[in-house]
C-alpha cells in the first residue's frame, strides 16, 4: 500500500486523479486542509508521497504551489491530467423536485455556470470543498440540499446522481504532480522512461539572457512546454523561471542542461519523470 498526501478528502478531486496515477498498488489518502499540510506530511514521514495540482488549462498556474515545490526539496516522480467533470447529487430519497439548494466551491460553481443559470430557482451557497459538500449533505442529511463535485463522491458518500457531466466547458484538465522524498524517487519511476524535466532558475538582469536560453533549448531539440514566470521576493523586477521539458533524447537533454548551466543563477531540477497520461 502507498501512502498519498492530497489536499481535500475523499471523493476530491485530488483523490481522484491519485487514483487514476496509482493503480498498481492500493492507496491510502492522508488527507489535509491545506497544501503547506500537504508538505509539511512529506516532510515528517519520508515514505510518504504526494499528489499536488500545479495548473489547470482554465484558471492557469497554481503560483503558491510553485514556491512550495521549489523550497521543500522534494522530487518530481510523475504527472497526472485529469479532465474536471462535474456532476450535481443529492441525498437518495430525494429528486429533482425536492432540491431547493446547491452547495460547491466557488470555482466548481463558476464551472458549471450555464447549468446554474439553466436552474434559476436554485439557491447557490458556496463551500470550502467539492467533496466537502457532498459530505456535509450526506452526514448531517441535509434535505433539499444538492452537492456539485465529481461522480464518484456519489458512491463514496451514499448521494444520488441527478446530472452527470454539467461543467460549461469540456476541455477542463488539470495538470497533478506526483512528489516524493529524493530517497524515494527512484522507486517511482521507470528510469528508461524519463522523457519530461521541470526546472527552475534565475537569469542575470541582462539583455537577451532569456533568448540565449531559448535558443540553446531549441539547438538541442528539446520542446519547451511550459514556462512561468514568479517574482524574487526583495529584490524588485527579478524573476525565478520554472520550465518544463519534454524530450526523446535523454542524452540530448543532459547536453542541453550543461550547455544553459554557465548561463543561469540558482538552477535546480525539480524533477524528471515521465509524461503523464489523461484521464476522465
Amino acid at each position: 500500500m502507498i501512502r498519498v498526501a492530497i489536499q481535500g478528502i475523499e471523493g476530491s478531486f485530488h483523490d481522484i486523479a491519485a487514483h487514476r496515477y496509482f493503480t498498481e498498488e492500493p492507496v491510502q489518502l492522508v488527507c489535509c486542509d491545506t497544501f503547506e499540510d500537504v508538505f509539511r506530511q512529506m516532510h515528517a514521514d519520508p515514505d510518504v508521497v504526494a499528489l499536488v495540482a500545479i495548473e489547470n488549462t482554465i484558471a492557469g498556474s497554481l503560483l503558491h504551489n510553485y514556491e512550495l515545490l521549489r523550497e521543500s526539496g522534494v522530487t518530481i516522480v510523475g504527472e497526472h491530467k485529469l479532465r474536471i467533470s462535474h456532476s450535481i447529487m443529492c441525498l437518495p430519497e430525494e429528486d429533482w423536485a425536492d432540491v431547493t439548494e446547491v452547495n460547491s466551491h466557488p470555482v466548481a460553481l463558476m464551472q458549471c455556470r450555464d447549468f446554474l443559470s439553466q436552474h434559476k430557482g436554485l439557491k447557490v451557497v458556496e463551500v470550502a470543498d467539492t467533496a466537502g459538500a457532498a459530505a456535509d449533505i450526506s452526514r448531517q442529511h441535509l434535505l433539499h440540499h444538492a452537492a456539485i463535485c465529481h461522480k464518484d463522491a456519489a458512491r463514496i458518500y451514499g448521494m444520488k446522481v441527478l446530472q452527470e457531466g454539467i461543467e460549461t466547458n469540456k476541455h477542463n484538465f488539470t495538470r497533478f504532480l506526483v512528489l516524493a522524498s529524493p530517497e524515494k524517487a527512484d522507486s517511482l519511476r521507470k528510469v528508461e522512461r524519463v522523457n519530461k524535466a521541470s526546472l527552475v532558475f534565475t537569469l542575470p538582469h541582462e539583455e537577451g539572457s532569456l533568448s540565449a536560453i531559448l535558443s540553446i533549448l531549441s539547438f538541442y531539440k528539446l520542446n519547451l512546454t511550459k514556462i512561468q514566470s514568479l517574482p524574487i521576493i526583495g529584490k524588485e523586477w527579478q524573476y525565478m523561471f520554472y520550465i518544463d521539458l519534454s524530450f526523446s533524447d535523454r542524452e540530448r537533454y543532459k547536453l542541453a542542461i550543461g550547455a544553459i548551466a554557465p548561463l543561469v543563477r540558482e538552477m535546480n531540477i525539480l524533477g524528471e519523470y515521465e509524461n503523464g497520461k489523461q484521464s476522465i
